[in-house]
């Protein structure tokens, strides 16, 4: 083991740790390891680890004080600092046979970093939709650069990546950015795909960045990860951090997505609407689509809060109309009982019974979908009026674009925070090609595959889901032999 490694403190003792590298595929393509830890008798654990710089610098990088250890907040706090051997479980609930769980390192300021203060020039980029809480975000990498470690050149690449050779960069001081966390979507704007992985890295070599802080979903994580790759092949100590950011909250591994509060939240408001429409007209029916192509996460959340939702679909969940155990024979049975009815719907959801289009795709390689909510609102509409002779009051609210615009709420606002942190922490630090995020309540480091290698969804047979049945009374609109649980994807987002 090199003496470098061991003033970075990289590795653990010999006695207690010995690596193994990945030869799979997905690993091997973005240099991610499994380290197995091992300590008392019949105990050890896989640490799935994140690059560092000295894996592919010479050993004479040089290792700095950490400048928090002059800050008059946090100088006096020995515990602010993380053991660079801290880990975080990715499952808390194991079987008792278990000896080996899946680990990520704990995200948070090291003893040493690698950077001097005038030595950083970091830049931050958003890409793909808007979600709330994107300019808190460039906010808060901004002023924790700046206040927390001293960095003073920090720029916002304009118009998503291909505003790294395409368009003008822009000036991020404390100053620039103090209230632009009121406001919703991002003061960079953004763009979806069709970008050049060389010409990046030759404008940022042309630039002279070295930490690049990047804010997206899945494609853009996937993105940053071939950024990684060629800067790696190029030798560059340039750190490459990711940000997760759907407001889907379909990002696997993480407890949810910065953004998704807020847009559970706003969508109440549609839901409120829905319901005093419904309610207010004989035979009424409030129909709401809410976000969520392939993950129903907004829409479960917001029907569990509202209280007033009789029927949610969602894309993990298949339904069918017509017969016995169908949608109509329960909006009927809602209306015979209670007079009116309010139905939330997911975008991906039946898009088995109306997709034509199933081989296009958008700029961000996902799967186009039709309007489902314009879809059985037809449906709807056309079975009452033409089967049923029933005279029924339907009104379709799609407040898509609305909520995702909307400036982020108060518990958002916080969780920007401590993932910008965590990400400042991380490059500071040398570590890069990783992404941050809540992992069991706790903020790790996070290797680019494993969030980009499958979507989070609603887990079905899951107690969350029993308890949306439950609050909705709706029937399941399963068949018998629909329902499989699926060993590999761990994603429960809530299990007591």
């Amino acid at each position: 083991m090199s003496s470098s490694s061991s003033v970075f403190g990289f590795y653990a003792t010999a006695d207690c740790l010995r690596m193994v590298w990945l030869n799979d595929s997905a690993a091997s393509s973005d240099y991610s390891k499994l380290e197995i830890v091992t300590g008392p008798p019949d105990f050890r654990f896989l640490l799935d680890d994140i690059p560092h710089f000295i894996d592919y610098l010479p050993a004479s990088l040089k290792a700095y004080s950490n400048p928090l250890h002059n800050h008059s907040a946090y100088s006096e706090i020995e515990q602010y600092f993380v053991d660079v051997d801290d880990v975080v479980a990715q499952n808390i609930i194991v079987e008792k046979k278990t000896q080996r769980g899946r680990y990520f390192r704990l995200a948070g300021p090291r003893q040493k970093v690698v950077f001097e203060p005038d030595e950083v020039h970091a830049c931050i980029v958003t890409c793909g939709g808007l979600c709330p809480g994107l300019n808190t975000v460039i906010r808060e990498i901004v002023w924790g650069l700046h206040h927390m470690y001293g960095v003073h050149k920090i720029v916002g690449i304009e118009g998503g990546y291909k505003g790294f050779y395409t368009k003008n960069t822009i000036q991020l001081t404390p100053k620039f950015v103090n209230n632009i966390h009121k406001r919703g979507g991002t003061i960079l704007g953004t763009s979806r795909g069709g970008h050049s992985t060389s010409k990046i890295v030759d404008s940022i070599q042309e630039k002279g960045i070295n930490q690049i802080y990047i804010l997206g979903g899945d494609g853009t994580q996937k993105g940053a990860a071939a950024i990684y790759e060629e800067i790696r092949k190029r030798g560059l100590k340039v750190s490459i951090v990711g940000i997760p950011k759907t407001i889907d909250n379909d990002i696997p591994v993480i407890d949810k997505s910065f953004g998704f509060d807020t847009a559970v939240q706003e969508a109440q408001r549609a839901i409120d609407a829905a319901h005093v429409e419904a309610e207010s007209n004989e035979n009424g029916i409030g129909l709401v689509k809410l976000m969520g192509r392939n993950s129903g996460f907004i829409a479960m959340h917001a029907s569990l809060a509202s209280r007033d939702v009789d029927c949610c679909l969602i894309p993990e969940s298949p339904f069918y109309l017509e017969g016995k155990g169908g949608l109509f024979e329960y909006i009927e049975h809602c209306l015979e009982e209670q007079g009116h009815m309010v139905i939330v719907i997911a975008e991906g959801a039946g898009q088995e019974l109306i997709s034509k289009n199933t081989n296009q795709l958008d700029a961000s390689g996902n799967k186009l979908h039709e309007d489902v909510g314009s879809w059985i609102s037809q449906q709807i509409n056309d079975y009452f009026k033409e089967k049923r002779k029933l005279p029924i009051n339907l009104k379709y609210i799609d407040p898509t674009y609305m909520i995702r615009a909307v400036p982020s709420i108060a518990s958002d606002n916080i969780f920007c925070t401590l993932l910008a942190h965590s990400a400042i922490h991380g490059a500071m630090a040398g570590y890069t090609g990783f992404t941050v995020g809540p992992v069991n309540g706790k903020h790790a480091y996070i290797p680019f595959h494993q969030i980009t290698e499958r979507q989070n969804k609603v887990e079905i047979t899951d107690r969350m889901w029993a308890r949306l049945l439950s609050s909705t009374n709706q029937p399941t609109f399963l068949k018998s032999g629909q329902v499989g649980v699926d060993q590999n994807n761990n994603t429960s987002q809530e299990t007591s």
